[in-house]
């Protein structure tokens, strides 16, 4: 079951890369990540105020956020700290990159998970997941000569290592995740709800020293419908990735792998909706992901 939530993760994360395409495009960054980090605390606001008021109520639809002690809350801040920083690299690389060339990049997360999984989890996959992992990685891997065609040299382009850099620390965060939530067990609204809080704190001081002084940058932000909405998908996104974590059977890095299908979307409908370049060629890349996908989940 834990692979299907896996799946759901995907769908929701690849629609969250289209909204947050158009939410940075032109656009002041670091506000538009705070919007929609702050959309994300706003949705699960009322979770955290009905838990208190209405506990009973909230324990049976499964949405209750339970008290947790100042040790794993120190945990949680330690995730924020990881994930904002990630956050600010790829929506800055997100703002200067083509989509098409951000996602299948972000893609390689699952290398880096792998590793961890290895080395910290012990997992191991049988015979049919390591070809499925390995499809999707070689298939990751051929994007970089596809973005070679749009002039975007991999060796020297600044954006292209904000982005490989947010996608270790994305990995991170992922082998942090199954810490989190299997040894603490914490369930997936309680991390939710925290992490957003200090992330937004985070931001926050970030946006006090670099942009609410500056006149001209708080002129340049633009308001759109798509800021709340990555806030949103983010939140679903996260939602079914923690449920499927909570089986003590998920294979991180395997679910990482799973999630990478989101590209699906990012390739597809980005791809017509912004009117990138070679599409068609995307789309061999593409096929190999979605064929390694098949196999971990066929196995």
């Amino acid at each position: 079951m834990w692979m299907y939530f896996g799946l759901l993760a995907a769908l929701f994360l690849g629609l969250h890369n289209l909204c947050k395409k158009h939410a940075v495009q032109g656009n002041e960054v670091f506000p538009v990540l705070f919007g929609t980090i702050g959309s994300g605390f706003l949705l699960l606001l009322p979770i955290a105020i009905s838990s208190i008021y209405f506990p009973d109520y909230t324990k049976s639809i499964g949405f209750h956020i339970i008290d947790i002690s100042w040790q794993i809350h120190g945990f949680i801040f330690i995730k924020s700290i990881i994930m904002a920083s990630s956050w600010v690299l790829a929506y800055q690389a997100l703002k200067h990159l083509p989509i098409t060339i951000v996602t299948p990049i972000r893609s390689a997360g699952p290398f880096f998970t792998f590793i961890g999984a290895i080395l910290i989890y012990q997992e191991k996959p049988n015979e049919l997941q390591w070809l499925g992992f390995f499809l999707i990685i070689f298939s990751v891997l051929l994007y970089s000569r596809i973005g070679k065609k749009e002039g975007i040299n991999f060796k020297r382009n600044k954006w292209i290592f904000a982005i490989i850099g947010a996608t270790f620390l994305g990995a991170s965060s992922g082998l942090y995740d199954k810490f989190l939530i299997q040894s603490l067990e914490l369930n997936p609204e309680t991390l939710q709800f925290w992490f957003c809080l200090y992330t937004v704190i985070i931001l926050f001081i970030i946006l006090s020293i670099t942009w609410f002084p500056n006149t001209e940058k708080r002129k340049e932000f633009k308001w759109r419908w798509t800021i709340p909405a990555v806030g949103v998908l983010l939140q679903a996104a996260d939602y079914f990735y923690y449920k499927a974590l909570q089986d003590p059977d998920a294979l991180i890095m395997l679910l990482s792998a799973i999630k990478r299908s989101q590209i699906l979307i990012a390739v597809v409908i980005g791809g017509l909706v912004f009117k990138e370049k070679n599409k068609r060629k995307k789309l061999i890349p593409l096929f190999g992901i979605m064929l390694g996908v098949f196999l971990i989940l066929y196995s």
